[in-house]
């Protein structure tokens, strides 16, 4: 999918809706709404996913069912949603992978990752970390070098094929000359059980499962990716701070409803979603999770995304891939 097509980025803040979903959304809502999460059912999206959509159930008095989707990097969940009536009763919390990674990296997906989707708001933004089992003969990220160095290669796993953490693998082993094979996964956990079982050398994590498992003396964190430290973990210092540049490139968690949703149901969902973040609790869950509450527009959101592409080109670029 080429990336010149994301020109028409402008175009988002326009929808068309037909008199059924108008008529729909005056009394919005009257029935359960349906969450779809990037990830696993249990996962951190999957998690944060249940949280939100308990703040909406109080909100608005109907049900709230978070399902899961799992599959080929979150292009199985991504074009459910894509596919789905543009009537406020689906939606998506996924990460960048579905909507920009995938569209650089795949020749061909079936959703469009702008014209499929009507976006909603980016709740927060934060960074993987790289972990080891406690018992790793490494400290820091030099150390990991170093011993891929030594051993001849090193294997790590991700949550998917074209993911940041699968760039920012690739992109270590292109700036310093190791071997690294990368590992795909379809959940953090299966990575980090097979970590354990030391089938694999180190492994990527969302700071909030790096944290707990640091805290029951099982891993340890040599560093983390983007462009800030994690506040639960101010000790652990960033790629470039170790030295490492081109790390530098921000996750986030967003939410997204099918194209051509009413106006009126967007303003609706945009107000709920920017109001829970700004909770006091959800913050503190938020930062919990390793990332730094956001809570933005649909136009901050498109600034974001769209500044996202040429960062991610060029890791992907840099990476190799």
């Amino acid at each position: 999918m080429p990336l010149s097509r994301r020109t028409a980025l402008a175009a988002l803040g326009a929808f068309t809706s037909s008199p059924l979903w108008a008529q729909a959304s005056n009394s919005f809502p009257n029935r359960p709404i349906k969450i779809i999460p990037f990830g696993t059912a249990g996962g951190p999206i999957d998690t944060l996913a249940r949280i939100y959509g308990e703040k909406l159930q109080l909100r608005w008095g109907q049900p709230t069912v978070v399902e899961a989707r799992p599959g080929a990097s979150g292009i199985i969940a991504a074009d459910y949603v894509a596919k789905a009536a543009p009537d406020g009763y689906t939606v998506m919390m996924t990460l960048p992978l579905t909507h920009v990674n995938n569209a650089i990296l795949q020749a061909k997906l079936p959703y469009d990752p702008v014209k499929s989707f009507t976006p909603l708001s980016m709740l927060a933004v934060g960074g993987p970390m790289v972990v080891v089992r406690a018992n790793a003969p490494v400290n820091n990220l030099k150390d990991l070098v170093d011993y891929a160095k030594k051993k001849g290669s090193l294997s790590y796993g991700t949550w998917g094929n074209g993911s940041s953490a699968h760039l920012f693998g690739e992109l270590l082993a292109q700036q310093t000359g190791t071997q690294l094979v990368h590992a795909a996964y379809k959940a953090e956990a299966a990575a980090h059980s097979d970590l354990f079982g030391e089938l694999l050398d180190f492994a990527w994590a969302n700071p909030s499962t790096a944290r707990a498992q640091v805290q029951g003396g099982k891993m340890k964190v040599l560093g983390v990716a983007g462009t800030r430290r994690v506040s639960t973990m101010p000790q652990i210092p960033t790629f470039a701070e170790q030295g490492f540049k081109g790390f530098d490139v921000d996750s986030w968690i967003g939410m997204y409803a099918p194209a051509n949703l009413p106006p009126e149901l967007q303003n609706s969902w945009v107000t709920a979603l920017r109001e829970i973040t700004a909770m006091p609790d959800i913050q503190a869950k938020l930062v919990s999770f390793g990332f730094e509450p956001l809570g933005n527009t649909p136009e901050q959101f498109m600034e974001v995304f769209k500044a996202d592409f040429p960062r991610v080109s060029a890791l992907i670029k840099a990476a190799g891939i």
